[in-house]
């Protein structure tokens, strides 16, 4: 999208205007100079102009947003309408999961502070304005299912309820821990499909599942359960520890999940 007449003032802002006539909030640093037809230090000047101004923000080098005033307290579009872009950017897998996948389905019980993407690699975290944006590395990311959820300006790809249940036990840490994933699991457990939570166990270790039909089965949930349960009587060869990293020498074991329960749960129910 080229701009003529470079030399004019305010040249930049309807590069801006021109993005946002076509329903687009998203720029690199190669499509404004290209678009502005000068140099790169000119067109560092320019983008950090309008920085200065607030009319744009950078999630990432390279990578610019534009931020209408609506949006200007928070210094930056809201995750999910730039995520999906950036990940286009930099041409990775990518889809939101635990807490902020939640949301989605109505599950999150409280508004998670940082907005959770899952991507094949470790990734530093984005903080753009007030916006904060944790990225989790996940293995056989290609294989957990998702779905597209409308967004302002275009789809984000978010963890199917499935998914994003397995998620929740397979990463407690980064949801709160095991009494916040068990009250999200009630709120998500009426989405959750039997079949495509056996489906979903096959993306993630065989731990990750045995702790999840537990916290499934304590939310009273066990409707949902039939066809994992017979998963994992197939496929769990040991008892895993409800949390890993703690000692289960004195606590009961669990023969439906083959869990060794080393914890009392206190859910927010």
């Amino acid at each position: 999208m080229r701009v003529k007449s470079s030399s004019k003032p305010h040249v930049a802002r309807k590069f801006l205007d021109q993005l946002v006539s076509h329903g687009r909030y998203h720029f690199t640093s190669r499509e404004v100079r290209s678009a502005l037809g000068v140099s790169a230090n000119a067109s560092r000047l320019a983008i950090n102009r309008l920085r200065r101004q607030g009319m744009i923000a950078s999630p990432a080098r390279g990578f610019y947003v534009i931020v209408p005033p609506e949006y200007r307290s928070l210094g930056c579009l809201p995750a999910e309408q730039f995520i999906p872009y950036l990940m286009e950017y930099k041409q990775e897998k990518y889809y939101a999961g635990l807490l902020s996948a939640a949301q989605y389905y109505g599950a999150a019980h409280q508004r998670p502070q940082e907005f959770q993407v899952f991507v094949a690699k470790n990734r530093r975290p984005v903080r753009c304005g007030k916006i904060q944006v944790k990225f989790i590395a996940r293995k056989h990311i290609a294989k957990v299912k998702v779905r597209p959820f409308n967004t302002s300006h275009g789809q984000i790809q978010v963890s199917t309820p499935e998914a994003t249940a397995i998620d929740l036990a397979g990463y407690p840490q980064h949801a709160g821990g095991l009494d916040q994933v068990a009250t999200v699991l009630l709120e998500l457990a009426h989405e959750i499909d039997p079949d495509g939570l056996k489906e979903a166990a096959t993306t993630a270790p065989v731990s990750w599942v045995q702790r999840l039909g537990y916290l499934l089965e304590f939310v009273d949930a066990s409707e949902r359960l039939n066809p994992l349960q017979k998963w994992v009587q197939e496929n769990a060869h040991e008892y895993a520890r409800l949390v890993p990293d703690a000692p289960s020498e004195k606590w009961q074991r669990n023969k439906t999940w083959k869990l060794e329960i080393n914890t009392e749960l206190d859910p927010d129910l």
